[in-house]
């Protein structure tokens, strides 16, 4: 029995006949970072502290959606999940919910305020990896992924050059003023790391999308950092798409683990939903197995590139008219 409770909502995304929304309740939860610098310890003590979290499993939470309520528990990590279709049609744009948590009781102890994206119906969708695709981070190589977190904040970690332009006029290709193609961001950085992700993207003026990400760690755990079994980010993407049949979609990785691997199965398991799969050659060795899976992707009609620079990206997306020319 808890008198108080910390919940947190992420970005959630769907549709009126499909939404979706995730989030944790936690015991305690860190506190939002207030204060950017480039002293080492306070950037370790900032990064420490993400993990420093006591999630509370078994407990009820329930969702507020435009006069609909919906009831769940959380899992034993705290992680709760409602998918649901809403009574009324909904527009496209961001839309507020509300998750509380409640005691044995039924009295509120926790809530928050969260964020659902509806995208219009766009012609493209976006999923993008996001370390040693977006941000340089050293994913293969634990000890120096683990220098990069400690050591920098989220407004001095190196984002690859020119990811920010390419992503922008994807952003607006192939589509109207005002109504910009939908990214989702999917990684396998673990749910404490949500808010430093999203402080980077915002620093950096790349597209807001919805982040789906693995299973929160607590601070022993913390060596594990970015490993998670190569199926669960499979299964976030499937769910992607169920979710949004009308799009075709972009994947971006890197080659550093299994994303190539991963969008050769989604390429053969779903014939004419990737438009184009983009691969970031940040591993030599893993080379030549990333052309052969990307020579096979291709077989099924999608357009691949395997490239070092955000720049060729950008051009070869002119080649296939991705991006329009006038942008």
């Amino acid at each position: 029995m808890f008198d108080k409770a910390d919940v947190k909502i992420y970005h959630g995304f769907g549709h009126t006949h499909d939404l979706v929304v995730f989030g944790h309740v936690f015991k305690r939860k860190p506190s939002p970072r207030n204060k950017y610098t480039e002293n080492v310890f306070h950037n370790i003590i900032q990064l420490l502290k993400l993990f420093f979290v006591k999630p509370l499993p078994n407990v009820p939470v329930q969702l507020t959606w435009q006069g609909q309520i919906f009831k769940s528990k959380t899992e034993k990590d705290g992680f709760f999940r409602f998918s649901w279709k809403s009574a009324n049609h909904i527009p496209a744009g961001w839309h507020s919910l509300i998750v509380e948590c409640l005691n044995t009781n039924g009295d509120v102890i926790g809530s928050d305020d969260g964020k659902i994206f509806v995208p219009h119906i766009t012609q493209f969708a976006f999923i993008s990896d996001i370390d040693d695709t977006i941000i340089v981070s050293h994913s293969a190589t634990i000890g120096r992924r683990l220098r990069e977190l400690f050591i920098r904040n989220p407004k001095t970690r190196t984002v690859f050059k020119d990811v920010q332009k390419h992503y922008s006029l994807l952003a607006r290709a192939h589509t109207v003023e005002g109504e910009l193609n939908p990214f989702f961001y999917v990684s396998s950085s673990e749910w404490n790391l949500y808010d430093y992700l999203h402080d980077i993207f915002t620093h950096n003026r790349l597209p807001e999308g919805a982040f789906l990400l693995n299973q929160v760690k607590r601070w022993f755990e913390l060596w594990k950092t970015g490993k998670t079994k190569h199926q669960g980010k499979l299964l976030r993407i499937l769910r992607i798409l169920e979710i949004f049949p009308n799009q075709k979609f972009i994947l971006f990785g890197d080659n550093s683990q299994s994303d190539p691997a991963i969008y050769s199965m989604l390429a053969e398991q779903l014939p004419g939903r990737i438009f184009a799969v983009y691969i970031r050659d940040v591993s030599e060795k893993n080379e030549p197995a990333t052309r052969q899976l990307l020579s096979a992707i291709e077989k099924h009609g999608v357009h691949c590139l395997l490239f070092k620079e955000s720049g060729e990206a950008v051009i070869h997306s002119r080649e296939i008219r991705l991006i329009e020319e006038s942008n």
